[in-house]
């Protein structure tokens, strides 16, 4: 349940932090659907309240229609998602066309490989700035700084009005060392009433006016924060922890990776092993053996995947993040 004030608190977070926003000139490009927070914060309320041009898309997948709008209709304002930037900058024949009117992007929903983020700025001169948030928070909760100094590969830090801390994932209370990894958790305007009809869920979320986001972060010496995974979505695997979140990332850095998804997989002897998904960009090609050299010169030994499968295709939501959970269930299908 999200109140009037949760959202009309989280436009006007989003609002000064983008200071450098001119009200009433700026075209947004709102190609996120309005059934999902993000898109009905910051691709409906924000540009509102700042007297925006908003340029509506259906269809998000549509980057034909995406990248023509862009130029036609002189987008200035673009939150997306890293998938989105993604599929612009291999967009056939993107580097003719214009879109150097885009001056300010937000990213959310997924982390944002830094090869993608640095792509899509050379192409349009554009800046992404890269948020964190959930549907409990209204979305927004941490963004890098728009006009300040800018941590590639961070979430940034928190908005106004908004605390946050890192626990220890057992107890959820102790705060772990900077540096440390830990349990995001997080307090201000923006949280939610609570789950609807849900006492119990909302009272395990929620503690002591604390929300507990199930993410696992670091924070640095000047409190810029880091994902490095989901609670639920931890490999346990010899009795190491593995974050599938940082295998991804590495993975994305090949120049024939277009998308990756890592997950565990039952192993009799280390409980769960790492198995990744890929699917490679038009043209590209890579062997097994070639990408876990390249994931063992990055990443400790541990963490390289064992197992691979090439896709045309990864399942994705509406918001085309992509789904660790319908890859478990078909790996556990298959083995059944």
């Amino acid at each position: 349940e999200l109140t009037q004030r949760n959202i009309s608190y989280n436009a006007q977070q989003v609002m000064t932090w983008f200071r450098g926003i001119r009200e009433g000139e700026e075209v947004l490009l709102s190609c996120l659907p309005f059934f999902h927070i993000f898109g009905l914060t910051v691709c409906m309320v924000w540009p509102a309240l700042g007297g925006a041009c908003m340029v509506l898309m259906p269809n998000p997948g549509d980057i034909p229609t995406m990248v023509k709008n862009i130029s036609k209709e002189k987008v200035s304002l673009f939150p997306a998602l890293p998938a989105l930037f993604n599929a612009i900058n291999q967009f056939p024949g993107i580097e003719k066309r214009d879109l150097s009117s885009v001056r300010y992007c937000f990213s959310g929903s997924a982390p944002l490989p830094e090869e993608v983020q640095r792509k899509f700025e050379t192409l349009t001169g554009a800046i992404i700035v890269e948020g964190f948030g959930l549907t409990e928070t209204s979305p927004v909760l941490t963004v890098n700084p728009l006009n300040g100094v800018r941590k590639i590969g961070t979430i940034g830090i928190p908005v106004p009005e908004t605390d946050v801390r890192i626990v220890d994932p057992v107890d959820g209370t102790t705060e772990v060392p900077v540096g440390t990894e830990g349990e995001l958790v997080a307090r201000g305007p923006q949280v939610m009433k609570g789950y609807l009809n849900r006492p119990e869920e909302t009272a395990d979320m929620v503690r002591d006016g604390w929300l507990h986001t199930g993410d696992l972060a670091v924070a640095d010496e000047d409190g810029y924060l880091r994902i490095v995974g989901r609670m639920k979505d931890l490999i346990i695997a010899g009795g190491y922890n593995i974050f599938p979140d940082e295998i991804d990332r590495v993975l994305a850095e090949h120049p024939a990776v277009l998308e990756a998804c890592t997950i565990g997989i039952p192993d009799e002897k280390r409980g769960e092993t790492v198995k990744s998904f890929l699917v490679l960009d038009k043209g590209g090609s890579v062997s097994e053996v070639e990408l876990a050299e390249f994931c063992r010169e990055r990443l400790a030994a541990y963490k390289v995947p064992k197992f691979w499968e090439f896709r045309d295709e990864l399942p994705k939501s509406a918001m085309m993040k992509l789904l660790r959970r319908e890859l478990r269930a078909q790996e556990i299908a298959k083995n059944a």
